[in-house]
């Protein structure tokens, strides 16, 4: 019997990140000659003790077992790091254990027990690699895509190659090989097409539709979107508004400046100009504050409370913007 081993996958770039679970999937089947039985578990969701116990339990129909456990960073009481950590040191044989994580790192013991070659964090990739990205997918597909649209799809996708591949991949489907794709041709198909994320809701606080947010919220949160990925990506929105609200105050805001901080397309643009209605440089800043500070409370509380937690951010969130428009009548 092959003695089983644990690997440590973390970091934002879950395309990658994918990718790299794949290799081991497909090494352990050419290894085998057969796809592994495999099982996912959630660490904020599933007791430690259960995930342990079904690590020590050797698989009644195939030889080879691979396991992930993601949320990885969850993992905090000492008793689970205890119990865990023992089973990474000598894990059971033929059983392949992967455990994977949004946030860089998780608990440094149990980091410590698996080996530096079986450890990989997946970082976000440089705004040219994922240019780079977005222009090859496309021309492997036959198609020819100008700047102006690759930078659309960057602004209007989430920042990893998986969303990205989801999203390029829907777009080939009702795309014209025969022309050059178009900036308007992307935002036009994407707004059909995408599904629901921190960006969608953040569209929604720009527009200050309060019963469409909390939608889009309970939307994500129920299709097992990480509560970490949602404030991560309203932070970026937020940081971006900065940006616009400088460029308001300087008298800066043209097509130039406005692709200089990644605001090209005409939706992006929008969206920013209804949110700059909302939000001065103060209350942006404020905003950022409560992402952050509602980010600390969920990872402290767990998962029982992030659906109680992320309502009651959003909802001083979007007071924020009533405090504004009140301010300005």
């Amino acid at each position: 019997m092959a003695k089983g081993l644990c690997y440590l996958f973390t970091g934002p770039e879950i395309g990658e990140r994918q990718d790299a679970v794949q290799a081991v999937r497909q090494e352990i089947t050419k290894k085998y000659g057969f796809a592994p039985e495999e099982q996912t578990f959630y660490a904020s969701e599933t007791p430690i003790s259960d995930i342990v116990s079904v690590l020590h339990n050797s698989s009644l129909f195939s030889e080879a077992r691979l396991i992930l456990v993601k949320n990885a960073e969850s993992i905090k009481k000492k008793d689970d790091i205890e119990l865990l950590a023992s089973y990474l040191v000598q894990a059971q044989e033929d059983t392949f254990l992967i455990l994977i994580s949004d946030e860089i790192g998780i608990d440094k013991k149990l980091e410590t027990t698996i080996p530096k070659d079986q450890k990989k964090i997946f970082w976000e990739l440089f705004e040219n690699r994922k240019t780079e990205w977005v222009t090859v997918f496309f021309r492997r597909s036959g198609f020819q895509i100008q700047s102006d649209a690759v930078e659309t799809i960057l602004e209007l996708v989430e920042n990893n190659t998986e969303a990205l591949r989801q999203e390029c991949s829907r777009l080939v489907l009702f795309l014209d090989k025969s022309e050059p794709i178009s900036a308007e041709k992307v935002e036009q198909l994407l707004a059909h097409t995408r599904e629901e994320s921190a960006f969608t809701l953040f569209t929604q606080i720009a527009l200050g539709d309060r019963e469409k947010g909390f939608e889009i919220v309970h939307t994500l949160l129920n299709s097992k979107e990480s509560p970490q990925a949602l404030f991560a990506g309203l932070a970026w929105c937020f940081r971006k508004l900065l940006d616009y609200l400088g460029l308001v105050q300087t008298r800066q805001l043209n097509d130039f400046e406005l692709k200089k901080i990644g605001l090209a397309s005409p939706r992006a643009q929008r969206d920013y100009r209804e949110a700059a209605k909302r939000y001065d440089t103060q209350r942006a800043l404020k905003a950022l504050s409560l992402i952050t500070e509602g980010d600390m409370q969920i990872r402290s509380a767990g998962s029982a409370l992030e659906h109680i937690l992320i309502d009651i951010y959003l909802s001083k969130i979007f007071d924020l913007t009533s405090q504004h428009t009140l301010a300005t009548i």
